[in-house]
């Protein structure tokens, strides 16, 4: 599946979420609600996802996690937020370039429209 089909059935998967559970809530139930939808969608997906830092070839001791990632190929960042902030995009294109993806989206489920909440990032490999 490319990838374009491949964000296409993870926005889809996103709007269902959505319109089940509205706006307002921790970002731990969207992203459980949305592991949920894209499992049933047939897709495969891994939630905190351990992210590696190196520097100068040695791995920094450092914690970070992807919120979501489907098929290997696309990371999803999930907010609840007031609003995006730049340092969300910025965020989520250090770990497309540490995990060496090629897209990712950005989800904060805290819009009355959902459409409105979900920016898409690319990462030139």
């Amino acid at each position: 599946m490319n990838v374009n089909d491949l964000t296409y059935k993870i926005r889809g998967a996103a709007f269902a979420v959505h319109r089940e559970l509205g706006p307002g809530l921790l970002e731990s139930a969207y992203a459980a609600g949305l592991r949920y939808e894209l499992e049933a969608r047939g897709l495969e997906v891994a939630q905190q996802v351990h992210l590696p830092v190196y520097y100068k070839g040695m791995e920094l001791q450092v914690h970070y996690r992807m919120d979501v990632v489907v098929n290997r190929a696309v990371i999803v960042e999930v907010k609840s937020v007031r609003a995006l902030e730049p340092i969300h995009s910025a965020q989520l294109m250090s770990y497309l370039r540490l995990a060496n993806l090629p897209i990712g989206l950005l989800m904060n489920f805290n819009v009355m429209n959902m459409q409105l909440g979900i920016k898409r990032l690319v990462h030139n490999l």
